[in-house]
């Protein structure tokens, strides 16, 4: 296939075409050089599979040359388009369409941007780079924030990355009749996820600090205790009691931009406990 978005279909190569179809739609303009209407149509398709970037083809069939091959389509009147997928037409109309009508026709056959970004997550996710697809995720669901699909798979990012609570609050945005296999997969790894966080080391020190609230000693140390285990918002919160009552206490501000350093871009924990502590420094 030539690498131009724009074709003249012929018999030789009408097969091709739809066999392209496969991978992507492809626009079939039944077109003739004797209709005005045709040649307005015609230079709007064609500006437009430009900026489609590939994600469209154009196929033009000439019915003054190739009466024939109209015939086999059942086309009656010129100009005609038909939009071919996976080898079948799905959509078409007669006549011309004015540029918003044709933009929007031809929109439900491109790429959203929330898919492209999901497809860019799915690659890095494969490659386990679970801090890099967050934030092209989290983008994905502000675009399109009733996408279900998009909320499962950036709940399961956030079990990875250990960030259990949002993962729980997306979970429980999902409606019972959307609770497919997918979601029951990611519930079932964050209640592990939860279950491998609360470690003996954890434990003991939360029943100490209940004995002794006010040790900012056995604050910091369990949010070091918390943040092993990623649960990230439970130590920043921690980290954010002591230096209310003392901004250089031990190591606790460095800990703080630690784990705000190592929390995923665009992580909404990041951004909360980052104007918290900009509100106690300044």
């Amino acid at each position: 296939m030539s690498s131009s978005p724009i074709f003249d279909v012929s018999m030789d190569n009408v097969r091709e075409l739809l066999a392209a179809s496969q991978q992507q739609p492809v626009v079939f303009l039944f077109w003739s050089a004797q209709s005005q209407e045709s040649l307005q149509l015609d230079q709007q398709l064609s500006q437009r599979m430009a900026k489609a970037q590939g994600q469209l083809l154009l196929a033009r069939v000439n019915c003054d040359e190739q009466q024939q091959m109209a015939m086999q389509f059942g086309i009656q009147a010129l100009p005609t388009t038909l939009i071919i997928k996976d080898g079948q037409p799905v959509d078409g109309f007669a006549g011309p369409l004015d540029d918003k009508a044709l933009d929007d026709k031809l929109a439900a056959y491109l790429p959203k941007a929330e898919d492209e970004l999901v497809q860019q997550a799915l690659v890095l996710l494969d490659e386990a780079k679970h801090q890099d697809a967050f934030p092209l995720l989290s983008e994905a669901l502000q675009l399109a924030p009733e996408r279900v699909d998009i909320k499962l798979l950036l709940a399961d990012c956030a079990v990875e990355l250990g960030q259990l609570e949002q993962a729980e609050a997306l979970l429980a945005t999902v409606l019972l009749q959307d609770q497919n296999a997918d979601y029951k997969a990611v519930q079932s790894k964050l209640a592990l996820a939860k279950e491998a966080a609360d470690t003996p080391e954890i434990q003991a020190l939360e029943a100490a600090l209940a004995s002794s609230p006010d040790d900012m000693q056995l604050q910091e140390q369990l949010a070091v205790q918390y943040q092993q285990v990623k649960r990230s918002a439970e130590a920043l919160e921690l980290l954010h009691g002591i230096l209310r009552q003392d901004l250089n206490f031990s190591e606790s501000k460095k800990l703080y931009l630690d784990i705000l350093a190592a929390l995923p871009k665009g992580d909404p924990i990041a951004s909360q406990y980052r104007r918290k502590l900009y509100s106690l420094l300044y």
